[in-house]
């Protein structure tokens, strides 16, 4: 695809769509301008073909933008993983290829802007996969004309900067110790020219995936000036540059920067900021790492606060009992916290929310969360594909870096007893042991035995953050101790909820009978299962306890729904079954209670929304269905806005992740008798705009906890969804 930017305002739009020239992915493009108006670039793929494309952008402003394809080459078995474009020194008209791929070769092509590439040469040297190349400007000597670099770098862990001249005979004259190997020579236009190995760059321990010549500066003039700097991305998670030595011409490594975290896999590529101060590196998970140089008078590379998120598909999330944080659990395996940063200096400036805290980094994908509501130290129950629920308890540093992320006071109770100052992760990356205030770990963290032993793991350092943490600190110093196991269940965990009063916690695991769709209730405190209820006969999917906690609403693959009773006493939990009903024609994905009553809603992938309310305690009765929707309903969430009308704001997401809002009222509100009914209205307040939506399934909305001083506020509805995204929208009164 061709996307442009519009001009001051920084908005990227979609151009046009490329012919399909490949037949399977593309893994490289490379392209250079040859003029103000037209570029040509190259594309390579798996299906070993290279492909030449033209680019013309109209002069007007606004103008369109046009795309041919010239010329495709194919390089046989052995694709082509990795490309770079340059024009050569002297010959304006010529332009000069280079790939690299499975084959340890990198290929030297000669062409011109027609599009027509002739194989000129292949250097070798290499023992691996090429996995980058990069020309650089042509570069003036003291003795020399214009020189042309090419840096390669490979699976073999080394780096090759191979140099270009087309005067071979001064060349062959002046040979000193930061020479060159001699290498092929070719005929381009009327020109002859040489290539040759110039350095051999070691340093690296692992495969290098990236290689950048430092962008260029313009000098007095606008003539371009080539910086003799490298940056160089491996798998062994660094990035290293590298430069000339002054004195000798040897090219040395003179600054490292890299990810200290155990867990992370290396770097897949590196990136310099236009003006040479900063570089960005990427890596597998999509996490970004940026050092900036703040030095005065030498050198100084500081980490930067970068973006962060999920990975993988977001499978649930939940606002904190006061609403001040955000917890989102993940198939990349992670619970990661966002809050608003609030500045220390102009706390009224612009709010941005950062992840301030990774609670959890596990071993499966995580499928549901849950906090504990109610008083005493932040915690929260989780549920992954393992049989197990996790229960994690917050750390003394977390509770501080809350409370300079927000600015709010901190609640006395949320530092009472709170002697857990961090946690560090055990070697299987299964469970998070605690580090103590006094300085102790816990006693089983202490012994080393079986495989653990063979693992060397650094201990966290728990810090008090007062400014957004950093991906290094994030996967490692931010850790939540695990504090209790509840095994029960037969299959992996599916769905997990909490009541208002924070004393019961309802889990669900996948099943295809009865007696494993049973849902379990746990006490909290004790964390003992105090009750197993029975009803659905698959999976249950969503579950969620009615405002007074009376009731415990499931709905189920199985199509139907069921209402418990639900009554917590000393010994306890006192539960039986009030209704099942078969509420759908298809799988019922979401449910949600109405705040100021028993009414509830439903959704289905028959693609219905349905509301429903609680009759004397012993049935349920619809009152309304909503029109029927375009796509699969996955994720509801129901919010109370006036409690007088018994009115309130139904988010619904869908499967193509599209979010719409339905205001509902009327019906009996809880203070009502049962003789004072109202008719129940329905309406279409909202339909999302689709560049503010998921592109896929929408798989949780939650409604932060309105303010009980003032209900007619505006609100914040999250939203998280297979598409690795979580979105946060303001919604507001009209």
């Amino acid at each position: 695809m061709a996307w442009k930017i519009g001009s001051g305002i920084g908005k990227w739009s979609h151009v046009l769509q490329l012919p399909a020239m490949h037949k399977k992915g593309v893994t490289c493009l490379a392209g250079r301008m040859v003029s103000d108006r037209v570029s040509i670039f190259a594309s390579t793929s798996s299906d070993g073909m290279v492909v030449i494309w033209e680019m013309v952008v109209e002069p007007t402003a606004g103008g369109c933008c046009k795309v041919s394809c010239l010329h495709s080459l194919s390089v046989g078995l052995k694709p082509m993983v990795s490309l770079s474009l340059a024009v050569l020194p002297e010959q304006e008209g010529c332009l000069i290829l280079a790939m690299g791929g499975l084959d340890h070769k990198v290929h030297i092509y000669c062409g011109d802007q027609s599009g027509k590439f002739i194989k000129a040469c292949e250097l070798k040297g290499h023992s691996d996969w090429i996995r980058s190349l990069d020309f650089s400007l042509p570069v003036m000597t003291s003795s020399e004309k214009h020189s042309l670099f090419l840096v390669s770098s490979s699976q073999d862990k080394t780096i090759r900067i191979w140099k270009m001249t087309s005067d071979v005979q001064q060349r062959k004259d002046n040979i000193g110790m930061a020479s060159y190997i001699e290498g092929p020579l070719f005929v381009a236009g009327n020109t002859s020219y040489q290539l040759s190995l110039e350095s051999l760059l070691v340093g690296h321990e692992d495969w290098v995936y990236s290689v950048e010549w430092q962008p260029p500066t313009l000098l007095l003039g606008g003539e371009a000036h080539q910086p003799m700097s490298i940056l160089s991305a491996s798998m062994d998670k660094m990035m290293m540059i590298w430069r000339p030595e002054k004195n000798t011409g040897l090219w040395i490594n003179s600054v490292t920067v890299g990810e200290l975290s155990h867990s992370a896999l290396g770097f897949y590529g590196g990136h310099w900021e236009p003006d040479g101060k900063s570089i960005l590196a990427h890596g597998y998970g999509g996490f970004f790492h940026m050092w900036r140089d703040v030095g005065l008078d030498s050198e100084n590379w500081q980490p930067q606060i970068v973006p962060s998120g999920h990975f993988a598909p977001v499978s649930d999330l939940t606002w904190s009992r006061s609403g001040e944080y955000l917890l989102t659990v993940s198939h990349d395996q992670t619970a990661r916290i966002f809050a608003p940063w609030r500045s220390h200096v102009n706390p009224g400036d612009v709010i941005c929310w950062r992840e301030i805290a990774r609670p959890q980094i596990h071993g499966h994908d995580i499928n549901c969360v849950a906090f504990v509501q109610g008083t005493g130290n932040h915690r929260f129950v989780c549920g992954a594909d393992e049989k197990v629920c996790r229960v994690f308890e917050a750390t003394l540093s977390f509770l501080r870096t809350l409370q300079e992320a927000t600015l709010l006071k901190p609640d006395n109770e949320d530092f009472d007893d709170v002697q857990v100052l961090g946690a560090n992760m055990s070697a299987l990356g299964l469970s998070q042991k605690p580090i103590y205030t006094h300085g102790k770990e816990s006693p089983s963290s202490a012994s080393n035995d079986g495989p653990d032993s063979m693992e060397t793991i650094p201990d966290a350092v728990p810090t008090v953050f007062t400014e957004p943490p950093v991906e290094d600190q994030l996967a490692w110093n931010t850790l939540w101790p695990e504090s209790h196991k509840l095994y029960g269940h037969g299959n992996e965990l599916f769905s997990i909820c909490c009541d208002h009063a924070g004393k019961l916690v309802a889990s669900s695991c996948k099943a295809q009978s009865a007696p494993v769709a049973e849902i379990w209730l746990w006490e909290v405190g004790t964390w003992k299962a105090v009750g197993r209820l029975q009803s659905h006969n698959l999976t249950v999917t969503q579950m969620e306890f009615s405002s007074d906690n009376a009731f415990l609403l499931s709905v189920s693959r199985d199509r139907h729904l069921s209402v418990f009773s639900i009554k917590k006493t000393e010994e306890g939990a006192q539960h039986h079954l009030v209704t099942k009903h078969e509420a759908h024609k298809r799988i019922i994905w979401a449910c949600s209670w109405n705040p100021f009553g028993y009414e509830f809603a439903t959704g289905s992938r028959d693609k219905t929304v349905k509301i429903w309310c609680v009759q004397d305690a012993s049935s349920v009765k619809l009152l309304a269905t909503l029109p029927q929707f375009r796509e699969s309903v996955t994720a509801l969430a129901w919010t109370g806005r006036d409690r007088a009308r018994n009115a309130g704001i139904i988010a619904v997401g869908m499967d193509n992740g599209l979010i719409e809002l339905w205001s509902v009222s009327g019906g009996r509100a809880a203070s009502d008798s049962s003789s004072d009914l109202s008719p129940f209205s329905v309406a279409c307040m909202l339909r999302f705009d689709p560049l503010l939506c998921h592109v896929s399934t929408v798989h949780r909305l939650r409604w932060q906890k309105p303010d009980s001083a003032d209900e007619k506020a505006a609100i914040e509805l999250s939203s998280c969804g297979s598409d690795h995204c979580v979105r946060v929208f303001a919604v507001r009164d009209t």
